[in-house]
């Protein structure tokens, strides 16, 4: 394969969405109608059929109290500062408030949500960031109770969640631990939020649920873009890539420039090895070379990433509209922001940072609005609302201003 072939227009080049598969959504419908009508028994039987283990609670200790290995203990730590500091830095922005005009007192209260469910994921290793993501930014809100669920117990997931301010941990996963989280099991009260990432059944139980309760977002795939000048490190680069393959097999890098030659170069090395290759042949890396900055900014815009490198000169963060979260400079490593930089790494997917941000303090809060009208106001702002009444044809409505509009 000669190099030109792995590098394809700005124009040209689309994603693929892989959409909700039929199957999924039907199994998931399926087990949380039978979680509904059978409770307990039913969590029981899909956690010993898919995971082969008794959902319980596990108590947790002190987070010294775990035998880690000193680094990674001293580097949760230090994880864990930052993400708090980051999650109190958003919440200075969030709080109450209110003003007084000639009509009276207007404002909000911005109060947390009392239960969380932080979903922390199986899978080869354990995944301490995400207990860290997840449950910090719900202590610090303010809820009461923070309960962890995952499908394993690994001393550094028990002890991250521990330091993270969970106050109850249960070892159960997939569709059954997000009904649990909806509808209680066991000692395990109902909660009002259910944040976390997992894979396509506990997407599509997450979507399922969400009328009757709040989640995140739906997340899927990573996703990386990078858009790059001639400058930037071809081997740094690869590695960011490569370490986007490693979330799932369908994430996706794509690295977009304006500079032929250095996308021919970049070519060239994954050409040298057969790894890169699989990963460039299943688009889990694409090369995309743009005509100018304009078009450059355009392609960024419409694919709307998760995570958004800016490693070329000539575009500013201005420029840039729709991503989760931004890494300006080679320095700042999309890895950073999975571990310990500190703005949370649970981000929207699939475009989905058009209309919506990633995990943060806010999504624990909910604001509530005060309204203490004065005598003046009574009579001045009945007056101003009843033709709006009489135009909208809601004649009680009309009558319970009227009769305020009088002295």
């Amino acid at each position: 394969m000669q190099a030109s072939n792995l590098i394809k227009s700005a124009s040209q080049w689309q994603r693929q969405f892989s959409g909700r598969a039929d199957n999924i959504e039907s199994s998931v419908r399926s087990m949380l109608e039978n979680i509904r009508q059978h409770g307990d028994a039913a969590i029981n039987q899909y956690s010993q059929e898919f995971d082969q283990l008794q959902p319980k609670s596990i108590p947790l200790k002190a987070f010294d109290d775990y035998d880690l290995d000193v680094t990674l203990k001293q580097s949760i730590k230090q994880a864990a500062k930052r993400i708090k500091a980051f999650a109190r830095f958003q919440k200075d922005d969030l709080g109450s408030r209110s003003f007084s005009d000639e009509y009276g007192e207007f404002g909000q209260v911005v109060k947390p949500i009392e239960r969380a469910g932080c979903y922390i994921p199986g899978g080869r290793f354990p995944l301490i960031s995400t207990a860290l993501m997840t449950l910090i930014p719900a202590k610090v809100a303010g809820c009461a109770e923070r309960i962890a669920v995952s499908p394993v117990a690994d001393p550094a997931i028990l002890a991250a969640a521990a330091l993270a301010g969970a106050t109850q941990f249960y070892q159960i996963g997939g569709v059954q631990a997000v009904a649990a989280l909806a509808f209680g099991y066991a000692d395990l009260e109902p909660v009002d939020v259910i944040v976390g990432p997992g894979n396509a059944y506990v997407n599509e139980a997450k979507a399922q649920l969400q009328r009757q309760i709040k989640i995140d977002g739906l997340a899927g795939p990573s996703e990386l873009l990078a858009l790059c000048d001639g400058k930037t490190s071809i081997e740094w680069i690869i590695l960011d890539a490569l370490a986007q393959s490693e979330h799932d097999p369908m994430a996706q890098s794509v690295i977009v420039s304006c500079d032929g030659d250095w996308l021919t170069q970049l070519a060239l090395r994954l050409l040298e090895e057969t790894r890169y290759l699989e990963l460039i042949n299943s688009e889990q890396i694409v090369l995309i070379q743009a005509e100018d900055r304009d078009q450059q900014i355009d392609f960024c815009n419409r694919y709307a990433p998760e995570h958004l490198m800016l490693c070329d000169e000539n575009i500013t963060p201005d420029d840039l509209t729709h991503y989760g979260s931004l890494f300006i400079g080679a320095n700042s490593a999309v890895a950073m922001g999975d571990y310990c930089s500190g703005p949370n790494h649970t981000l929207p997917t699939m475009g989905y940072a058009r209309q919506s941000g990633g995990l943060n303090v806010q999504t624990f809060l909910r604001t509530q609005t005060i309204q203490k009208v004065n005598d003046y106001g009574r009579q001045q702002l009945a007056q101003l609302a009843m033709p709006i009444a009489q135009a909208e044809g809601l004649s009680f409505h009309y009558e319970s201003l009227a009769i305020r509009a009088k002295n």
